[in-house]
């Protein structure tokens, strides 16, 4: 017969079936991590905001992860606080903590406070008993939306899952609008592909979404996007949105971003850089800021433009891409590939070379590695003719067991070589690509 301790179940038993990031997000690489951490940052906390509860969970656990534990007590703590002021209402307690107190949950339970782990176990369960979810087997929609917004942060290949989160979210509680503009994004972000259109659905779903919050201007430039790659006029709407972008705090969802992204590929690089600028001059410390300006100076260095940019600005390039390595330190590979670019487009070899030696002498994780190993494979072949060195780099960055668009380029340069038999390593890389074992997803 079993015994009442036994039929009761054990306290791991019960945080793993919590719906919380501890249970959502299994084993994500340090360097996601420190992605995520920059990047939610860059969100930004003003009071007031609606998904500030949701920025602080996400960051607890974020730092929980990274070894941080007071960090993440203290945030998680926040995040409490910031439910309770956001949602306004006349009980403290709602379905809204659901999470947040999960997240407690483990971080407790992973201190070895094992009281103060049961304390939130139970106040779960009492937050579930009284907001029970419509059907036993769905989610409340609070947690619906905070599991679809954090899908959102933590996989750009689950969009379409997070979208479909927000709507399940929605038929509960259809008046929250930021549910339905975080919807809408997921669905863009998902659909977005170069060189094809939008499908009139997704733009129905923008510009209803559009008109249900006109106060959020990221989503406003998506849709002058969107608009501007079907052949629309959209630069009267562009500028007069800019000069409300401008208006406000800049953060990752002020509109900033996606607005120079329209003005460059739709408008003009050279007016891409000046609203750039006029943003900096008005928020001069913002490194966000200095991130998009940054890209717009780069884009308009790689256009190949009949009139070159000028000495002073490739120099302010320079100079951006520098500081924007040194004020994103843990996620700064990609921008020093750029910066070694930009180097070699005017013409200082020396300094690309060293910074790639630099790079390649630096403690890189898998993902880095393959990332650094298939840029510097391109660099010395098209830039110093080093064909056989080219594919020793290619090799290595396809040889590291990580799915991602560089793998799949080196792969795709030396399934070429190989197929033209031309190299003194075709032999080589066909047995290699025969013997090369595909990573599985995880």
């Amino acid at each position: 017969m079993m015994s009442a301790s036994q039929s009761q179940p054990t306290m791991e038993s019960k945080l793993k079936s919590l719906q919380c990031h501890f249970t959502w997000e299994q084993g994500p690489s340090r360097s996601k991590l420190l992605f995520l951490k920059q990047e939610l940052e860059d969100i930004g906390t003003e009071q007031g905001y609606s998904w500030l509860g949701h920025i602080y969970n996400l960051q607890g656990f974020i730092h929980y992860q990274l070894g941080s534990m007071e960090e993440a007590r203290r945030l998680l703590s926040r995040a409490t606080e910031a439910f309770r002021q956001m949602r306004n209402t006349v009980s403290d307690e709602g379905p809204w903590l659901v999470v947040n107190y999960g997240n407690l949950a483990w971080l407790h339970y992973h201190l070895g406070e094992q009281a103060k782990c049961q304390t939130y176990l139970l106040k779960i369960d009492a937050l579930i008993n009284e907001y029970p979810p419509p059907c036993e087997d769905e989610l409340h929609a609070e947690v619906y939306a905070e599991k679809a917004w954090t899908l959102m942060k933590f996989s750009k290949d689950q969009k379409l899952l997070a979208a479909d989160y927000f709507q399940r979210a929605l038929r509960m509680q259809p008046d929250m609008v930021e549910w339905q503009t975080s919807r809408v994004i997921a669905l863009v972000s998902a659909n977005q592909q170069r060189d094809k259109l939008l499908e009139d659905d997704i733009m129905e779903k923008m510009k209803i979404a559009k008109d249900h919050d006109p106060e959020n201007l990221y989503l406003a430039a998506l849709y002058l996007e969107a608009c501007a790659q079907r052949g629309e006029k959209i630069v009267d709407e562009a500028r007069e949105l800019a000069t409300r972008v401008l208006r406000n705090p800049v953060s990752s969802y002020s509109g900033i971003a996606p607005l120079l992204r329209l003005y460059r590929v739709h408008i003009s690089k050279d007016e891409a850089i000046d609203l750039a600028e006029e943003a900096l001059e008005r928020h001069p410390d913002v490194r966000l800021l200095k991130r998009c300006a940054a890209i717009c100076y780069k884009w308009r260095i790689y256009s190949k433009s009949d009139s070159p940019l000028e000495h002073s600005r490739v120099a302010r390039a320079i100079s951006l891409y520098k500081e924007v390595i040194s004020l994103y330190p843990h996620t700064s590979l990609k921008m020093q590939i750029v910066l070694a670019s930009i180097y070699e487009e005017s013409n200082r070899q020396e300094k690309a070379d060293q910074l790639y030696k630099e790079m390649l002498m630096s403690d890189l994780d898998p993902e880095g590695k393959q990332v650094l190993y298939n840029s510097y494979g391109k660099h010395i072949f098209f830039n110093r003719k080093r064909s056989q060195q080219s594919i020793y780099y290619h090799m290595k960055a396809a040889v590291i067991p990580h799915h991602s668009p560089y793998r799949v380029d080196s792969l795709e340069k030396l399934q070429a070589i190989s197929d033209k038999g031309r190299s003194p390593m075709s032999v080589e890389i066909k047995e290699f690509l025969a013997n090369l074992e595909e990573p599985e997803y995880s």
